[in-house]
């Protein structure tokens, strides 16, 4: 193989790992690497391109995460993601639909709940200066809010959400509102269609909207890469909503390949992809993966974006980019609709964003979201051992627990509450949810003590006990 169109420039300051991603990922997305096509091994790259292991190695890990290359033991890296058409799978993840625990009681001292964010990683004065001085402009007070969102907040906005995710979005194709069930609400009333299709893990929030909406929610099964697309293609609708950045069943995004499954649908179909984007810049373990909506050109695709994990879930403020299809019919109609968003907040946030603040805040946590994984992980593997399977959700930013007893999931979490410890219930027996977004990083192996202490009496002894007991059965018996 020769490597010409691989782009390289030891002079610039993009590292070359991520020129070298770069290149390879442009060279998949046009079809010069065809599927299954074997790519050279990193030694061989490496030297032919007179580059470190280490470099080749961190361009092709990307690309596996990303499910543009797979990599195949003993053989080498093979492309995944050239054929838009996905395989069909028969293999069905069982459905699993998260039930959460009661609200915080008084006695709780460790909070694994994923409805609040860690204190201490927010800055609260600064945002609380951007709402002094927002405050201080009179004008900003005696008004009604713009309908579709602050303009300054929707500039703003568009250039956020292109350099963080690849949304290709202009400030006149956003849409602000509270959060992402309002904006859904918006959404409604621009489609043609009361049918509307997502996996079959559910979204409780999005069908409460639909359902109210007068819409027929559809539940397709999926496969290890989202929904499937033969479920899809037989289903008749012409609208999907989908979670890529943490809706697969193996807890990772959804690859490239299914999306450009996903995008190829709609255009064959005339149909809209409804994409939540939850906590899509937020991935820490490998670089987040580029929003459906900008592989798109911004066509095909709504897109919702949220700041709920990212600033402070009481900041209740969401946004959407309408693709042009839907932008006229919802620009005839804007002046008819009340804005839900917070003026104020609206104008803060729009300052935020803008003097860079936000950006250089998420850089610190993912850094602080990396470190909590870790401890997490970490801990759950010395108290429980290999008695138990855990199931990372990165971007939802939550460990799945699944211990090896059948005792129903909302008993251990009354065991666990009474040790001072709020855990999310799951509906499979077992099994028990941690969120870490909201729990102090140094916080997690003391919290872990305590649920193993409140379980440890339906675990049974481990295999190191089991030995050690027999042993010394067969001493007493000599």
């Amino acid at each position: 193989m020769t490597y010409d169109f691989l782009m390289l420039n030891p002079a610039s300051d993009t590292p070359l790992y991520q020129q070298l991603y770069e290149s390879l990922r442009r060279s998949i997305e046009r079809g010069h690497l065809t599927t299954n096509e074997k790519l050279p091994s990193i030694r061989k790259l490496s030297e032919d391109l007179r580059l470190s292991r280490t470099t080749v190695e961190m361009a092709y890990q990307q690309l596996c995460v990303e499910g543009y290359v797979r990599a195949r033991p003993q053989s080498g890296f093979f492309v995944e993601a050239g054929a838009i058409r996905p395989e069909r799978s028969s293999h069905l993840e069982p459905p699993q639909t998260i039930v959460q625990a009661e609200r915080p009681s008084p006695n709780v001292r460790y909070n694994f709940g994923s409805d609040s964010v860690d204190s201490g990683c927010i800055d609260i004065k600064i945002w609380r200066r951007h709402i002094r001085d927002v405050l201080t402009q009179q004008e900003v007070l005696t008004s009604y809010g713009d309908p579709q969102g602050e303009p300054a907040l929707r500039e703003a906005l568009s250039s956020y959400c292109y350099g963080v995710r690849g949304v290709k979005a202009s400030p006149e194709q956003i849409v602000v509102g509270a959060g992402t069930q309002p904006l859904l609400y918006l959404l409604c009333g621009l489609l043609p269609e009361k049918t509307v299709a997502i996996d079959e893990r559910g979204f409780p929030q999005a069908e409460r909207v639909f359902a109210d909406c007068g819409f027929t929610v559809l539940r397709l099964p999926t496969d290890r890469d989202g929904i499937r697309m033969d479920a899809l293609e037989v289903s008749g609708v012409r609208a999907v909503l989908v979670r890529p950045s943490h809706s697969v069943s193996s807890g990772t995004a959804m690859p490239m390949s299914r999306r450009f499954a996903l995008l190829e649908w709609a255009k064959a179909h005339q149909a809209l992809v409804i994409e939540d984007d939850y906590n899509g810049e937020l991935r820490y373990n490998a670089r987040p993966i580029p929003a459906m909506q900008g592989i798109a050109d911004g066509e095909l695709v709504a897109y919702i974006g949220s700041f709920s994990k990212l600033l402070l879930p009481s900041v209740r403020i969401g946004y959407m980019a309408l693709p042009p299809a839907l932008l006229a019919d919802y620009r005839s109609r804007a002046k008819s609709y009340n804005q839900t968003a917070s003026k104020v907040e609206q104008l803060a946030l729009s300052n935020y964003v803008k003097s860079g603040q936000l950006e250089r805040h998420l850089r610190r946590l993912r850094k602080l979201y990396a470190a909590k994984s870790a401890e997490l992980s970490r801990s759950v593997r010395s108290a429980f051992g290999r008695r138990c399977r855990l199931f990372l959700q990165e971007t939802a930013l939550r460990l799945t627990l699944y211990l090896p007893c059948n005792t129903p999931s909302e008993d251990l979490c009354r065991r666990a509450i009474q040790r001072g410890v709020r855990v999310i219930a799951e509906t499979e027996p077992g099994s028990v949810t941690l969120g870490f977004a909201g729990i102090p990083l140094e916080d997690i192996a003391p919290a872990v003590e305590q649920l193993h202490a409140a379980w440890s009496d339906l675990l049974g002894p481990s295999k190191g006990v089991e030995r050690k007991a027999a042993l010394e059965q067969g001493d007493a018996q000599r």
